[in-house]
C-alpha cells in the first residue's frame, strides 16, 4: 500500500513585525500516511499541531520542506508549492478540512452550505439534496435550522454543520483539527461513527485531538509534537492508544 501523503523537513516560522521577532512554530517535521490510514497527532496547546495541518491544507505556506500528496486529479504534487488554482481544486474534490471554527458565507443557509459541498464534487442536484438531508439528520441538526443562516446557531450547532460539510464529500484525505472540541458526548459519538464509516470507504485521515479516549480504536499510528518537533509513538493498529 503506497503513501498518499509524505511530509519531509517541514518548517514554519512566523514573523511578528510589530515586535521585530520570529517564532518557529514547527521545525524539520517528517511523517507519512498510507492510503486508508488514520494517523493521530497529539501534544500540548501551542506545540505546533495545527500549524502542521494548515501547511498540508496550504492555509499556511511553509518556509522549508516538501509535502508530497498522491492526487487522483494531478498525480504526485508538492502541496507546499502547487499553484493556487490546483490547490483550490484539490480542496473542492480531494482534501477536506474540519476545525472547531465555522467559516461560511453570511447569506448561505445550512442546507445550501452542505449541498454546495456535494455539488463541488460533480454530483447532480437531486443526489446532493439527498446526501445533504441525510448528513444533517445524522448530526441531529434540528430540521427547523436547515434553511436558517448559521450566524444564528449555537457553537455546537455550527461545529456539527462544519463537520457535516466536510464529511459529506467523502474526501480522499481528511484533515481534522480538534473537530470535537466543544461537542457533547452524544455528538462526539456521531462524529466517531462517521469517521469509522469513511475509513471503511477508504478515506485517509490526519487528526488532532486532545481527547485521547475519543481516539481509542481509531488511529493506526500516533505522533506527538513537542516544541515544534515530532516524535512517533508505538504503532498499535486498531488498538487503544491510551
Amino acid at each position: 500500500m503506497g503513501n498518499i501523503l509524505t511530509v519531509e523537513g517541514l518548517s514554519k516560522t512566523f514573523h511578528l513585525q510589530n515586535l521585530n521577532k520570529e517564532i518557529k512554530a514547527i521545525d524539520n517535521i517528517s511523517f507519512h500516511l498510507q492510503q486508508g490510514e488514520f494517523v493521530g497527532i497529539t501534544g500540548k496547546s501551542g506545540s505546533g499541531k495545527s500549524t502542521i495541518l494548515k501547511c498540508v491544507y496550504r492555509t499556511y505556506v511553509p518556509q522549508d520542506g516538501v509535502i508530497t500528496y498522491n492526487s487522483s486529479l494531478y498525480g504526485s504534487v508538492n502541496l507546499a508549492q502547487v499553484s493556487d488554482r490546483k490547490m483550490i481544486e484539490l480542496r473542492k474534490k480531494e482534501i477536506g478540512y474540519v476545525s472547531q471554527f465555522l467559516n461560511v458565507m453570511p447569506r448561505t443557509t445550512a442546507r445550501e452550505c452542505v449541498k454546495k459541498a456535494v455539488m463541488e464534487m460533480g454530483h447532480p442536484e437531486d443526489f446532493a439534496e439527498r446526501e445533504t438531508e441525510a448528513m444533517l439528520t445524522h448530526f441531529e441538526l434540528d430540521q427547523e435550522l436547515w434553511d436558517s443562516y448559521p450566524a444564528t446557531f449555537s457553537g455546537g450547532e455550527k461545529l456539527r454543520l462544519n463537520i457535516a460539510r466536510a464529511m459529506v464529500k467523502r474526501p480522499r484525505l481528511l484533515l481534522l483539527d480538534e473537530p470535537t472540541a466543544s461537542l457533547d458526548h452524544a455528538s462526539k459519538m456521531k462524529v466517531k461513527d462517521l469517521i469509522e464509516r469513511l475509513m471503511n470507504e477508504g478515506t485517509t485521515m490526519l487528526g488532532i485531538f486532545h481527547d485521547l479516549e475519543f481516539m481509542e480504536n481509531l488511529c493506526h499510528r500516533q505522533y506527538v509534537v513537542r516544541e515544534g518537533a515530532i516524535q512517533m509513538e508505538e504503532r498499535r493498529d486498531g488498538i487503544s492508544l491510551s
